[in-house]
């Protein structure tokens, strides 16, 4: 069966619903499928993915969040034996869509700075609360973001993205620098909830209010992860003086909440803000490169340009000489430079 007929089987299974009507939700970077839903009045999301366990944590962390009141779709319906499930529509408004309506990159009045504010004071929430009574059993692949982890997204950077644009580095000397950034993020904690995949397109907005998805990734780990998702957002490219405005009020809040200290909590922003955009460039390579998916593409100038701009603050805290000098060769990529110029801005 494809995964339409899947989807309607079971919404008949689980609902009584007469004229409906389905209808694709564009494809995002993963292989699952979504399908909205609508009967009369009422609208639906309905999701296939064949992978059991991302499921499990999807709905399972679903569940515990709507009891912690924190912004996710309501959870309406189960089947795993047919791999689907069945949220609340949330809509269209994608924090990506609202500001690119909003100014796009260049964006910066008080209306664009309050969201951000309301969706970096949720995040606090996901991190602090949504950690508390959850299921660590249900995250997927690990229950927290270890080492394993970690080298598994710098390997994806390299083979995914240095390989495929031909930059030249020393494989030995590559691993050494990987481990020892692990090393380094690794004394930061793991205490938190790590939402893994804190981007624009996982920001709905609703009257102004944000909302989330597509959290099936989290597990435990440090709290400047996420953040570093979302104001290291390649597709949107927050302006670095609003950037650091943003991580400042932040820090503020988490701190507030936490009662950690300032300063140590930024001591190791860089090195996460670096592999979560490691981990970013792989699946743009994997997608864009691999897959030949243009909106995966169109993200890798402005992804190396950040990922560039951030080793310069990099350099001051941690030594990776090999990594860092690989990054800047990817500038002297042909691929890259193909790319630079069929870019339409950043």
């Amino acid at each position: 069966m494809e995964p339409v007929d899947i989807i309607l089987s079971g919404f008949s299974e689980l609902f009584d619903l007469s004229n409906i009507r389905v209808t694709p939700v564009p494809a995002s970077g993963s292989d699952r499928k979504y399908f909205r839903i609508t009967s009369d009045n009422n609208s639906f999301i309905g999701a296939y993915n064949p992978v059991p366990e991302e499921n499990n944590a999807f709905t399972g962390f679903t569940r515990h969040f709507t009891a912690l009141g924190l912004h996710v779709p309501e959870l309406l319906g189960y089947l795993p034996d047919k791999h689907v499930y069945f949220v609340r529509d949330l809509g269209d408004l994608t924090l990506f869509k609202w500001l690119r309506q909003h100014g796009g990159k260049d964006a910066s009045g008080r209306e664009v700075m309050d969201v951000f504010h309301r969706i970096l004071d949720n995040l606090v929430l996901f991190q602090t609360r949504g950690i508390e009574g959850l299921d660590l059993d249900l995250c997927f692949p690990h229950r927290s973001f270890d080492r394993q982890s970690m080298m598994w997204d710098m390997n994806y950077f390299k083979y995914m993205f240095l390989k495929l644009l031909a930059v030249p580095f020393n494989e030995k000397q590559l691993e050494h620098d990987f481990n020892s950034l692990a090393d380094y993020l690794l004394q930061a904690g793991q205490d938190y909830f790590l939402y893994r995949d804190f981007q624009s397109a996982n920001i709905m907005l609703i009257e102004g209010d944000p909302w989330f998805i597509d959290y099936q990734g989290g597990r435990k780990g440090a709290p400047q992860y996420d953040v570093a998702s979302l104001l290291y957002d390649a597709k949107i490219g927050i302006g670095h003086a609003n950037r650091e405005k943003l991580l400042n009020y932040y820090i503020r809040r988490f701190c507030e909440m936490t009662h950690k200290d300032e300063l140590q909590f930024r001591s190791h922003y860089n090195g996460f803000a670096m592999i979560r955009l490691l981990q970013a460039l792989g699946t743009f390579g994997f997608r864009g490169l691999y897959e030949q998916k243009p909106t995966f593409t169109s993200s890798i100038v402005p992804g190396v340009m950040l990922l560039q701009e951030i080793i310069r603050s990099a350099e001051q805290h941690i030594p990776l000489p090999e990594l860092y000098n690989s990054i800047r060769l990817i500038s002297d990529s042909s691929l890259f430079k193909t790319l630079t110029l069929s870019d339409s801005g950043f």
